[in-house]
């Protein structure tokens, strides 16, 4: 089992990773099949597209943009060119156009007001977050389809790929790599065999797939990214955009602790970190995926507090993401990071264990005091659902993720006043997130059908 610690932190744009930069991925690919389709067939007229979107992408695409993100992606932008471009002006001219460019002289219809279905009806079996793409002629007759899920974290799979999958995620194995484990026991079987860290073995995984120089590049531009969605989220005020009108927080707070650092206390900095980067998602502003944009905020909150305020090195910055991807992949690999399969769990959870680990490992831990973090993180996220209020990226999102944070540091701590020895693995923790989520209702999986999105009553 190998995920690359640069495919589970990508830089991308908010506020959904599943719900934006996931379709922006599938009709970019569907832009690709369509061109050689046209090409292939020169004598069509009268082509027009459609992108149908199913079960949780049409509950709350609208408020996640989905809709936006399917004509950028068809439209040939990327998530990751778009972390520098004001995406409100280059969506405001697609807006107003009616057809893509497939190249060659046949013009596709694609009006993204109209061509972008919210379908509610049934979800599609394999997974909560389906679309449907289609290219149809003039008789409306379906000249080439593909379907594809967003299954968390800005990662998709085609309908093929899903029957072929036997483990939530399609992952790809890899003979060569020196330290194959795909359970948190075999990670601590091969730490205590090799006598290695975490972020060891899984450096050396990495370097079988590619070069040191492209790695420590990837991964510096990671957390420059990530440092840069903190910065900018503390310099920022005004007001979200969305029907709730709501107000950023995260600047006024920052100022006020910075007026008074003796009364801050290490919450009051990781809720301002973790909130300012969600307000940034929120705002559809560059973020990266830590595992998911919902969560995003929880991790680059405790990386940045222990740079800031601990003193923490480059090197440490790369072994706590390091550490932090060899426990996501785990997540990732045995369960789900998606909020429309899982809930919150499996997202802030999941960010929480990946941090909790982190922070442990570069404050000294071993690898067992790690596998404790990451246990003690998830287990105190059991149960949380995904419920956002309007289908929008901000209430609970924006505070979850400073109390997520909150935790990481709490079960980093308790960890290292432990031996490591505890009485629940993280591989059971991350097998009952699992089976909660399966049992969970629809309701409370981003649907915005239950929970805090029904629970506010206006006088």
């Amino acid at each position: 089992m190998f995920i690359g610690v640069l495919e589970l932190f990508k830089i991308g744009i908010g506020p959904s990773s599943s719900h934006t930069v996931g379709p922006m991925v599938a009709a970019g690919d569907f832009a690709a099949r369509v061109r050689a389709h046209v090409a292939a067939n020169p004598a069509l007229s009268g082509l027009r597209l459609r992108c149908t979107l199913k079960g949780s992408l049409a509950y709350t695409g609208k408020g996640h943009a989905s809709d936006r993100a399917v004509a950028l992606g068809l439209h040939g932008f990327r998530p990751a060119a778009l972390a520098e471009v004001d995406v409100d002006a280059v969506t405001a001219r697609i807006w107003k156009t009616t057809t893509v460019d497939v190249g060659g002289d046949t013009p596709v219809r694609f009006v993204a007001a109209d061509d972008v279905v919210f379908d509610r009806g049934e979800p599609l079996a394999e997974h909560p977050n389906g679309m449907i793409f289609a290219l149809l002629d003039d008789g409306d007759s379906v000249c080439l389809t593909e379907t594809y899920f967003s299954i968390g974290g800005g990662f998709v799979n085609t309908l093929a790929e899903m029957d072929e999958l036997v483990a939530p995620l399609k992952t790809q194995v890899l003979d060569d790599v020196p330290y194959p484990f795909d359970s948190a026991a075999a990670m601590l079987a091969m730490a205590a065999e090799s006598r290695l860290d975490i972020a060891t073995m899984k450096l050396a995984n990495e370097k079988v797939r590619q070069s040191a120089a492209t790695l420590d590049d990837g991964i510096a531009a990671v957390w420059l990214a990530m440092r840069r969605c903190v910065e900018n989220g503390l310099a920022a005020d005004g007001v979200l955009p969305g029907s709730l009108a709501l107000p950023r927080r995260a600047a006024a707070l920052y100022r006020k602790l910075s007026e008074q650092p003796a009364r801050a206390t290490v919450n009051d900095w990781l809720c301002a970190y973790a909130m300012a980067v969600n307000e940034e998602n929120a705002a559809g502003h560059m973020v990266v995926t830590a595992p998911t944009n919902g969560a995003a905020g929880v991790i680059p909150a405790v990386l940045h507090y222990f740079v800031e305020h601990e003193g923490g090195s480059a090197q440490q910055v790369r072994d706590f993401l390091l550490t932090a991807a060899a426990i996501g992949g785990l997540i990732k690999h045995r369960s789900s990071i998606s909020g429309a399969e899982v809930g919150c769990q499996g997202e802030v959870g999941s960010a929480a264990a990946m941090a909790a680990a982190g922070l442990c490992a570069v404050r000294g831990g071993t690898p067992p005091q790690v596998e404790n973090a990451a246990e003690i993180a998830l287990e105190h996220h059991l149960g949380m659902t995904c419920d956002p209020v309007d289908g929008l990226v901000q209430v609970p999102c924006i505070e979850r993720n400073g109390f997520g944070a909150i935790k990481a540091f709490t079960a980093a701590s308790l960890a290292l006043h432990g031996t490591g020895q505890h009485y629940m693995p993280l591989d059971a923790c991350i097998a009952a997130m699992r089976q909660t989520g399966q049992e969970m209702s629809h309701k409370f999986k981003e649907t915005s059908l239950g929970g805090l999105a029904v629970s506010l009553t206006e006088c």
